[in-house]
């Protein structure tokens, strides 16, 4: 993609967002200009760090934006997920939906080099979504502006996370629901769902579709049978350690190719292959395999992001400013 092409894609992704600004959070009690008056290098900090982090792990990127996911889908997005398990409690980060998840010591570099510049002032949810939309940008995806104003929870709890985050055994009907319950409707489930065109997965996520779906000891029948053999080649029945390019070839791009894939029933997770179930998601698919701009793409998935950006957000003296992201103030 040439400069001068992505950059077009950032102003129509960052004008369609915009828009959607005014009729959605403002509401929530998010703004633009936040930190104007009490932190107004925040986003340049984070996204200096940002870079530096996604300069030495690229990979990270898809990490990142889960982590923000992840969040908002418990409790809101309130940085729930980011708390340590305390002696009395498990968190959400110790929950099995979570045992994969990482790049919390990258949102705890990010969240130290704010604290250097305004202590006490920036919170780790606003932290996490701007991280979140930077790592996206930096690998040639959309760019969106970010409402901000989260303030921190203090709870978090394992069982909540296990009850909300829809897993990749879900069929249609499962996304459907778990989206609508978060305010997020059929568009952006299947727009968001466009993040795996980015990230790895650990094979025992998918596994089942190999060689024992539904328990008939054979392949998923809804898996290419082409792509099957290729699976197999690297993850064994019992494989928990491996990991698998979502996205083969084109996994540290941002881009459209995550549909492609899923058209020719090429997608990891029985929740990908799900969206070819329903009339409207299998015809964002199918728009966007065969498309040659991002141009669709990215701004609806600006759109999507902000508004799940806002899901359940604490504002105003609700929370905290939490001083490091793992744990409550005391």
């Amino acid at each position: 993609m040439s400069f001068s092409n992505h950059h077009h894609y950032l102003i129509v992704a960052v004008v369609s967002a915009v828009f959607l600004l005014n009729t959605c959070n403002a509401q929530g009690g998010l703004r633009l200009d936040y930190y104007a008056a009490t932190c107004p290098s925040v986003e340049a900090i984070v996204k200096h760090e940002t870079s530096i982090i996604m300069s030495r792990a690229p990979t990270l990127a898809a990490a990142l934006l889960r982590l923000h996911f992840h969040d908002c889908f418990v409790r809101g997005c309130d940085a729930s997920l980011l708390l340590n398990s305390t002696k009395g409690n498990t968190a959400e980060k110790d929950s099995p939906p979570n045992f994969t998840v990482r790049g919390y010591g990258s949102v705890d570099r990010v969240k130290a080099a704010v604290e250097k510049t305004c202590p006490g002032i920036v919170s780790c949810a606003d932290i996490l979504a701007l991280v979140a939309r930077d790592a996206i940008s930096i690998l040639n995806g959309p760019f969106w502006p970010v409402p901000l104003g989260r303030k921190d929870g203090t709870i978090s709890r394992s069982s909540e996370a296990l009850a909300n985050i829809p897993p990749p055994t879900s069929n249609i009907s499962a996304l459907k629901a778990s989206f609508a319950s978060k305010g997020l409707d059929t568009k952006d489930l299947v727009v968001l769902s466009g993040s795996h065109t980015i990230g790895n997965s650990h094979c025992s996520s998918f596994s089942a579709r190999l060689y024992n779906f539904s328990g008939t000891g054979r392949p998923d029948p809804a898996l290419d049978s082409e792509y099957v053999p290729r699976l197999k080649s690297k993850c064994s029945p019992t494989d928990n350690t491996t990991i698998v390019e979502m996205d083969p070839g084109s996994f540290l791009t941002f881009d459209t190719h995550y549909y492609t894939n899923v058209a020719k029933r090429r997608g990891l997770f029985t929740s990908d292959w799900s969206l070819l179930t329903d009339p409207e998601t299998a015809a964002y698919v199918r728009q966007q395999g065969v498309s040659t701009s991002p141009y669709v793409f990215f701004q609806d998935f600006a759109n999507s992001m902000v508004k799940m950006g806002s899901i359940g957000v604490l504002t105003g003296n609700q929370g905290e400013i939490r001083k490091h992201c793992a744990f409550v103030n005391s």
